[in-house]
């Protein structure tokens, strides 16, 4: 059974920079050998991640690119933004406002702290169970 686990965005190192939390699973997926789809909400976002996976951590690495290279297939992580098709993956990062599409062991979804970012994940998680999925919640 396909698993949905959200993370709700609540401790302070996270609120200032939730771009960091994306690095953190990134780094776990990495760690579990677990090919990775990171999904942005548009470009600057893919770039921001892009960046900030060189340096969040000085003690890992995790292999990674912007989606749309033909080397894409070889990288642990890849970063799509909107408007870039690639291959599904077993383990999907979720920043849109939609549910992850395509085929997929596992969907992390990341939510800010934001009242109407809580409102969407509502909307997710309902369509996510609707479609079979296990759904959990952890509190970041």
């Amino acid at each position: 059974m396909p698993r949905a686990d959200f993370y709700l965005i609540d401790k302070p190192r996270f609120r200032e920079d939730p771009i960091l939390l994306v690095c953190e699973l990134a780094k776990r997926a990495f760690a579990a050998q677990k090919p990775t789809l990171i999904l942005t909400r548009d470009f600057e976002q893919a770039e921001a991640i892009d960046e900030r996976l060189w340096d969040f951590d000085e003690d890992a690495y995790v292999p990674h690119q912007l989606a749309g290279d033909e080397d894409d297939g070889n990288i642990a992580v890849l970063i799509v933004p909107p408007g870039v098709d690639t291959p599904d993956r077993p383990m999907v990062i979720n920043l849109r406002d939609v549910c992850a599409p395509g085929v997929f062991e596992r969907v992390l979804e990341v939510v800010a702290a934001d009242p109407a970012e809580r409102e969407g994940s509502r909307t997710r998680w309902t369509e996510y169970k609707r479609g079979g999925f296990e759904v959990n919640k952890h509190d970041m």
